[in-house]
């Protein structure tokens, strides 16, 4: 059973690319067509090939014996002259291994979460907007504090929001910053912190 690799830029003499093989066999007058993308490792005869997806697949029921000889070496004749080459070796499906590394990888982070205390109640009295500028300005000193201690903003939801720090000590120095600076605002905030 004919086996073709495309040569394509890499000749037969590179390892570790992608490249498209095809696979013909014919059983009396029928003949079995496979096809697709395959990763090649290794150089010359001892190098592996795999296809990259399961092949597509093709039968052809010829009629007679003869028709489907003439087939298939029509089609591996065709193959040759679009730059195949013959493969000696099996065409295997990877089976590719669990990424292990990502499940045990851990990253160790920081969490601060900073709330303000009855905000609707201070929105309903302030108007929207004196409390559209309160919450510009409350948030523009969040994120200074954030900023000059290397915090990560994640996400923001109305009036609270969450960050990330590499140390717990950033993410402490920052929470007592941020309590500071907003004093000024009038607002009275809640900040629960994670390690």
């Amino acid at each position: 059973m004919p086996k073709f690799l495309r040569i394509g830029v890499h000749q037969s003499n590179v390892s570790g690319y992608t490249s498209k093989a095809w696979w013909v066999r014919r059983v009396g007058s029928t003949v079995f067509l496979k096809w697709g993308a395959v990763e090649v490792h290794g150089v010359g005869d001892g190098r592996k090939v795999y296809w990259t997806l399961p092949p597509r697949v093709k039968t052809i029921r010829c009629g007679t014996v003869q028709r489907a000889k003439d087939y298939a070496k029509t089609a591996i004749a065709r193959r040759r002259s679009h730059r195949y080459e013959p493969l000696a070796g099996n065409i295997a499906i990877r089976r590719r291994r669990a990424n292990r590394g990502a499940e045990l990888e851990q990253a160790l982070a920081t969490i601060l979460f900073v709330d303000i205390v009855r905000s609707t109640e201070k929105a309903a009295r302030l108007g929207d907007s004196r409390w559209t500028q309160v919450m510009n300005h409350y948030y523009a000193a969040v994120r200074r504090e954030l900023k000059s201690l290397r915090g990560k903003e994640v996400v923001t939801t109305g009036d609270g929001l969450l960050a990330t720090f590499d140390a717990p000590a950033s993410g402490i120095r920052c929470a007592t910053a941020i309590r500071e600076a907003v004093r000024t605002l009038g607002l009275e905030i809640r900040m629960g912190l994670h390690a």
